[in-house]
């Protein structure tokens, strides 16, 4: 047997009873997390699930989630992670497509055709003899992780074992994780930000993980100073709250050495304002679930350039290419490009959207960016992304770049807006920092300080919250529908 360095069985010989895993209803050991998968993994055969199954797991953040997804890896099986916010449509598509035989939930009514286990009746004691691990190889499926579906019905990436080893070995090595870390998780497991950088790369040297069920800004303080963690990853909104919030209790985050800042784009005025209040590097970062999750990073120690997602992990290699997929010049933009061994093995039942995607070993981002002699990744947007105002092209992070850095700005988000004469125009919307006055008229006038008149927003909306994705990234496609149907 191929023994990856993130199973329990692997982990329990070495760390025994070392803290593992917590929440807050449960505290195991690597021991004890071991004997619990063991005792999952025996329930998951009695219901049929062998090598090459796939288990589907509805639930929210807790610690049942990472036993189910390991009690069906000590089977060879893959794991489909499902947002438990799902409707029952979008959670059929992904069961369906993934063709799971096995569905855990948080006791939800069972869903025709597949045998489902609520997560209230999950075994802690073996039904039935329990077996070696069964023969994992590297090439094998560890996960399905489904695509946000903001371009269109949601894709399964399937991520191998290999790809799941390289990734939360190469994080571990630039962050420098030991035994003596603890990461305190907010983001969901259905991610791989979650799984990968939290999860996996935490327990595999032997570090524990606390689980937070749900996010608000005051349970996370209270948590540090209670539970004294070392690190922890999330996205920019959940950086933009914890600010205020720290400049109103001035809590004691003194076991914090570092944060991890990724999912999305964030400001230079942010990450600024959060290293500041929270007393620690805010490690910002890139990359998409079909390269595992990240491929770029600012690094812990050496240059942290603002404005970048620094350079590629190691292991992995970035490329700016032209529309002919031909290399350009230092300091360009065009779109990014990925190689390395976390590059997923494609998209489930989709060979030719792959072959789209990975070309000769390469993934396809869909974003542009350049790199500067250093090697340092800027992110300038989306291609999918980008505002043809009259023929010339706008990229909306530039505008949000600078509206962003208007002091009273929490969130923005700009689209374009169709237009009968131009085509299409740039249009904001502005969520301002609690208490904060601010007026579309202060946002135009601060953004025209900063960019060329035709970026400037023909319209700002100021929005009490903006609408985001089950990751947590703002919903650009909701926005994109609002102006279209106005």
């Amino acid at each position: 047997m191929t023994e990856l360095n993130y199973f329990p069985w692997v982990l329990a010989d070495r760390f025994a009873d070392a803290p593992a895993l917590r929440d807050e209803r449960t505290e195991l050991t690597f021991a004890e997390l071991d004997l619990r998968v063991a005792a999952v993994s025996t329930q998951f055969a009695a219901e049929g699930i062998g090598a090459g199954d796939v288990v589907a797991v509805m639930l929210p953040n807790r610690v049942e989630l990472v036993i189910s997804m390991f009690a069906a890896w000590r089977l060879g099986a893959a794991v489909t992670p499902v947002n438990p916010a799902f409707t029952a449509v979008e959670a059929d598509h992904q069961i369906t497509d993934a063709g799971a035989g096995l569905l855990v939930t948080g006791g939800e009514e069972p869903r025709p055709g597949i045998p489902t286990i609520p997560v209230a009746d999950l075994a802690t004691e073996p039904v039935g003899a329990v077996g070696d691990p069964a023969p994992v190889a590297p090439a094998d499926l560890a996960l399905l992780v489904y695509t946000s579906g903001s371009t269109g019905r949601p894709k399964g990436v399937m991520i191998t074992h290999a790809n799941t080893e390289a990734m939360t070995a190469t994080i571990g090595q630039a962050v420098e994780l030991d035994s003596i870390d603890h990461c305190l998780l907010v983001l969901p497991l259905f991610h791989v930000n979650a799984i990968m950088v939290s999860l996996l790369a935490t327990l595999r040297v032997g570090g524990q993980l606390s689980i937070l069920g749900s996010f608000s800004a005051s349970t996370f303080l209270d948590a540090v100073e209670r539970l004294r963690p070392t690190f922890f990853s999330a996205v920019p909104t959940i950086y933009a709250l914890l600010v205020t919030k720290v400049e109103e209790r001035d809590p004691d985050l003194s076991s914090l050495r570092f944060a991890v800042c990724g999912a999305a784009p964030a400001t230079q005025e942010l990450l600024a304002a959060c290293e500041k209040a929270l007393g620690v590097p805010i490690l910002e970062g890139y990359g998409l679930t079909e390269a595992t999750c990240a491929s770029a990073l600012n690094p812990l120690h050496g240059p942290r350039k603002a404005g970048t997602v620094g350079p590629a992990l190691p292991g992995q290699r970035l490329r700016i290419v032209d529309a002919e997929l031909r290399d350009v010049s230092t300091g360009h933009s065009g779109e990014v490009l990925i190689s390395g061994a976390t590059v997923m093995a494609g998209y489930l039942g989709q060979p030719e959207t792959t072959a789209q995607t990975i070309v000769d070993g390469w993934l396809r981002t869909g974003d542009v960016g350049r790199l500067d002699p250093d090697g340092y990744l800027t992110l300038v947007d989306r291609i999918k992304d980008m505002i043809i105002r009259g023929g010339e092209n706008l990229y909306p992070k530039e505008i949000e770049n600078a509206i962003g850095s208007l002091p009273d700005v929490l969130e923005v988000a700009v689209v374009g807006q169709p237009d009968p004469v131009l085509g299409e125009v740039p249009v904001a919307f502005v969520v301002p920092y609690p208490e904060a006055n601010l007026t579309a008229e202060e946002v135009k006038e601060h953004c025209a300080s900063h960019v060329t008149r035709v970026k400037v927003p023909a319209e700002v909306t100021i929005l009490a919250e903006m609408p985001k994705n089950p990751v947590g990234k703002i919903d650009k496609p909701t926005l994109r529908r609002t102006v279209s149907s106005a």
